[in-house]
């Protein structure tokens, strides 16, 4: 499925992914809607951060995923549809699970149930994360690997995944079910490790930091917004969940050295309790298998790691004032 002249639903359209999604569709031809959740000042979140050109290019809808007959009407008449909207923050679920668990699993039983409904859409594009694989088993990690839930929002994942799956099954719902590894990039927010690193660095701050044997396979932004797009319209990915990784992993503290020969500063890492995760709910390595995408939809990572960073340093310097390098962001 190409996606231009499509009319296409984004929800979590204001996020860190779903922005970049959302510039990938705009700049592929396709008539985006973008569905955001209603604030009082009406903000839009990363999408003010993109480039005139793209946002006026963007129809905005305001509207909750919790909400079934929001998530219905923005996808009335609509194409194709990437479910993004999600509460990610795993240290916000030890807090707050029941929200995460009404966001997460609720609104994507919402956008099936819609779609099911409808029953127009060509595509249903729902977003998973590495995180519900929990510690490796084995590495690489294909998409076999076991699902273990090592913290309220991987379960709530596991579960949007296994609704996805379940009403590709039972209705014969176009979903596929993309796995992002550890996305970096521009218009991140400090909640992930690498901005939180960077943000630091650029300002002088103490490098305060959680973990940092862990090992991630961190894949660039750009990359993984070209996998929702290239994977969501491949016809052989339609009823299938596929990984979407670099096939590389790296420890957090050589993520900090990268950093700070990048920067131009001496780094020394401070250990802070307050982001450390419980024992038993870390995940100490990941590490993807992508090759079903390679194969089902010819995609692979493009960016080097080194490419990213500096690209990642150089927003988040021109941007620092959207950070707060000395509090902790959940």
């Amino acid at each position: 499925m190409q996606f231009a002249g499509k009319t296409v639903v984004v929800t979590g359209a204001g996020g860190f992914i779903g922005s970049h999604v959302v510039e990938r569709l705009v700049r592929d031809g396709a008539n985006v809607r973008a569905m955001l959740r209603y604030t009082s000042r009406g903000q839009r979140g990363a999408l003010d951060l993109m480039a005139p050109d793209i946002i006026d290019n963007v129809a905005i809808t305001l509207g909750d995923v919790r909400d079934f007959d929001a998530v219905r009407e923005v996808m009335r008449g609509a194409d194709a549809m990437f479910h993004l909207a999600a509460l990610i923050g795993i240290p916000y679920s030890y807090e707050h699970p029941q929200e995460v668990i009404d966001t997460n699993v609720v609104g994507t039983s919402n956008v099936l149930l819609a779609a099911k409904e409808l029953g127009a859409l060509e595509r249903i594009v729902l977003t998973s994360t590495s995180e519900v694989y929990g510690s490796a088993i084995r590495v690489p990690m294909d998409e076999e690997h076991p699902l273990q839930a090592q913290s309220p929002y991987s379960a709530t994942k596991i579960a949007g995944d296994a609704l996805g799956v379940s009403f590709a099954k039972s209705f014969g719902l176009p979903v596929t079910i993309i796995r992002p590894f550890n996305t970096y990039g521009p218009r991140q927010s400090a909640r992930a490790v690498i901005p939180t690193i960077i943000a630091q660095a650029v300002s002088g701050s103490a490098l305060k930091l959680g973990t940092v044997d862990t090992t991630r396979d961190f894949t660039f932004v750009e990359d993984t917004a070209r996998a929702f797009v290239q994977i969501g319209g491949a016809e052989a990915a339609i009823g299938e969940v596929i990984n979407a990784g670099s096939g590389k992993e790296i420890a957090i503290r050589d993520i900090v050295v990268k950093i700070a020969a990048i920067t131009g500063r001496e780094l020394e890492v401070e250990s802070d309790e307050q982001r450390m995760r419980p024992q038993a709910s870390e995940v100490s390595r990941l590490l993807s298998d992508s090759s079903k995408a390679e194969r089902l939809a010819g995609w692979r990572a493009e960016t080097s790691l080194d490419d990213g960073l500096r690209k990642t340093v150089d927003w988040i310097r021109d941007h620092i004032d959207l950070y707060r390098p000395k509090e902790y962001a959940v």
